[in-house]
């Protein structure tokens, strides 16, 4: 059983996280940027507009989950905005969901900073073996 604060966490549940992080590939220039963004706020890449509004792992001890919800927004020349992406994003699997976009790629790696403090419990009863190394003295 894992222990997140003070309350338990079942196995199946998923864990917040307080940030987002991305993969940004810039097909023109082709270099890739890693986005750390805090959950609710906007991040900049080229002409889009990044917003994590969720961002959820699972315990160490289940196969790996990480999904974001976001949203993308494009800036236009004219200055206006328009809604590129919306939706859940996978980092296991970032082609089911993807932000398509002729210049830009973006796609979810992992999450950051639980928003409760996840650690394992261990059993009172576990202690290590310690063993004495003698150094026979002549």
């Amino acid at each position: 059983m894992l222990l997140a604060g003070s309350s338990a966490v079942k196995a199946d549940q998923l864990i917040d996280n307080k940030v987002a992080v991305f993969a940004a590939l810039n097909k023109v220039t082709a270099r890739i940027s890693t986005l750390e963004i805090p959950l609710g706020q906007a991040q900049k890449f080229g002409a889009l507009t990044i917003v994590p509004k969720v961002c959820h792992t699972r315990p160490p001890t289940e196969p790996p989950s990480t999904t974001s919800f976001i949203e993308v927004k494009e800036r236009k020349l004219d200055g206006s905005q328009h809604r590129l992406f919306s939706g859940w994003v996978f980092a296991e699997n970032p082609g089911v969901h993807a932000v398509e976009h002729p210049v830009y790629d973006v796609w979810l790696t992992n999450c950051k900073i639980p928003v409760a403090g996840v650690a394992t419990s261990k059993s009172p009863k576990l202690r290590r073996r310690r063993t004495r190394v003698r150094s026979r003295r002549r």
